[in-house]
């Protein structure tokens, strides 16, 4: 009799090891690759700039100059180049890096939501493991967080809802 309750506890620790293997190797194919998106890269090269005492007045410590990040687009037979530059890199005091952008007098930033999306969010969707974007205006002697959050909710207002 103790002989069948052996087998039977012998089948339930087979099936409980099997769903255990089963569970870790799905969680191992679906967990990202790290090497399809490569980190926010390092110049180590950083020019000097009056940005660079403001983001130290502010706590950061800027770890990287300027970056440029070269694009390529596929539009049928035709390929297309373009690029993105990030000003500086810096880090806060728990390490956390940020990618900076200096404002231009050429190209100001209309800060309003579809203003940020077209401007600043290729910036935070190209390297989602930072923290987020300090914009940087030295003439008004500002630095603005800017973070991106996915959201559901409708907002319906003034202020660009079709934009």
């Amino acid at each position: 009799m103790s002989e069948r309750y052996d087998w039977l506890l012998m089948i339930l620790l087979g099936i409980i090891v099997a769903l255990l293997i089963g569970y870790r190797l799905n969680r191992w194919l679906m967990s990202p690759s790290p090497d399809r998106l490569p980190g926010i890269p390092i110049n180590e090269t950083i020019a000097d700039h009056p940005a660079i005492g403001m983001l130290e007045r502010e706590g950061y410590d800027v770890v990287g100059g300027k970056v440029k990040v070269n694009l390529s687009f596929e539009t049928g037979n035709k390929p297309l180049h373009s690029r993105l530059f990030i000003d500086y890199v810096a880090s806060d005091d728990r390490g956390e890096l940020y990618m900076v952008k200096l404002s231009r007098d050429r190209l100001p930033l209309d800060w309003t939501g579809s203003g940020i999306r077209d401007r600043l969010m290729s910036y935070l969707l190209l390297y989602p493991e930072c923290a987020g974007l300090l914009y940087v205006d030295v003439e008004e002697q500002t630095i603005h967080v800017v973070n991106m959050d996915w959201s559901d909710e409708e907002w319906i207002g003034n202020d660009e809802y079709n934009s």
